[in-house]
């Protein structure tokens, strides 16, 4: 790998590879945007978790900051019960394939799930690394609390 990628960067397990084609299925089937066009259901995101379950969701963009499909997808793992987990990623609609998770998702990947494995682009191809790698010298959220 490259070395300016994150050290847990590898390559997909089989396993990834279904994740990214649940992510890809979920936006094909609920995009509201055609193509070159905008919309508010414009990502999908699908995670899998511990227990083998996989959950997905879809963006709802807003000029104020709706929530990433990724955090719509955390939300529904945790709404069905399920608590930790394992890998996440996002894809386009349209064949946009799957996107870097933005700033606002790093961080809440760091403070929440640092041992989550993200799937993401890199120049080598798809890659997964380790959600805490993803910020280095993030700000510490559980430090600053009194």
């Amino acid at each position: 790998m490259s070395p300016l990628l994150p050290s847990s960067a590898r390559s997909l397990s089989a396993l990834e590879l279904e994740l990214v084609e649940e992510a890809k299925a979920t936006i094909n089937a609920t995009t509201d945007a055609g193509p070159g066009e905008d919309g508010i259901h414009t990502m999908g995101a699908a995670v899998r978790t511990a227990d083998g379950q996989t959950f997905t969701g879809v963006n709802l963009y807003h000029f104020t900051g709706g929530p990433c499909a990724e955090l719509v997808a955390l939300g529904a793992a945790r709404a069905a019960g399920a608590i930790k987990p394992m890998c996440i990623v996002a894809v386009g609609n349209h064949g946009r394939g799957v996107k870097s998770p933005c700033g606002r998702d790093r961080q809440i990947f760091a403070d929440h799930y640092p041992a989550m494995r993200v799937i993401m682009p890199s120049p080598e191809g798809l890659v997964s690394v380790i959600a805490s790698e993803l910020l280095p010298l993030a700000f510490d959220y559980q430090a600053e609390q009194i």
